[in-house]
Formats: C-alpha cells, structure tokens, sequence
C-alpha cells in the first residue's frame, strides 16, 4: 500500500510539473504601432500573445505561422502560438486604421 501511495505521488508531481502554463506575452496595439515591435521566443515554445487595441480596432496577421485575427476597440485577443521552426516572421495589422496603417509592423524572431 505504501508503495502504491509513493508511485501516485510521483505520478501526480511528473503530471504537475509537465503541466506549466504557456508564457504570455502582452501586445499593445495603437495608431500606428504594435508595442513590443519586437517579440521573441524559442523554437518549440508555447506562448500566448495577449493583443490589447488601446484605440480603435487592429488586426494581426502573421501568415507565414497562419496566424490572423482581430483585435476589438478597447478589447484584448488571446493567440496560441508555437513556432515549430525558427526564423524571422513579419507580423502586421491588416485592418485599416488610418493614414500610417502600412506602418504598423513588426517582427516576431524565433530562436533555435
């Protein structure tokens, strides 16, 4: 009985520990900025971009993950990203904000 009650109890720490919640990484997104320009992550690695628009409503495409979705006024999207390769991939707001929309870039940076 005590070994069974050792097994379980190594069982359940393995089970918690591979358990870790994905890293999130808070994206703001205004005329005509996204803030970091600049993400990074390892190849592999699980994160969640929180994208908050702090004005109007934003896009955020970045194909080459296929990834694209909308970001309300005032509201906050949540994306699951794993990049399986590394590299540098543009992102970029594709809903028309105004002038300066061709502007509102950047670059998410995947390390080996």
């Amino acid at each position: 009985m005590k070994a069974a009650v050792t097994v379980l109890a190594l069982v359940l720490a393995a089970t918690a520990a591979g358990a870790e919640e994905p890293r999130v990484i808070k994206v703001t997104a205004k005329k005509f900025e996204f803030s970091p320009a600049e993400i990074h992550l390892k190849r592999g690695e699980h994160v969640v971009l929180e994208l908050t628009s702090l004005d109007r409503k934003h896009g955020f495409k970045l194909p080459e993950l296929g990834i694209r979705t909308e970001v309300p006024a005032g509201g906050t999207t949540r994306v699951d990203v794993t990049a399986d390769r590394a590299g540098r991939f543009p992102f970029a707001c594709d809903v028309f904000c105004g002038d300066g929309h061709e502007d509102m870039t950047g670059i998410l940076i995947v390390d080996p």
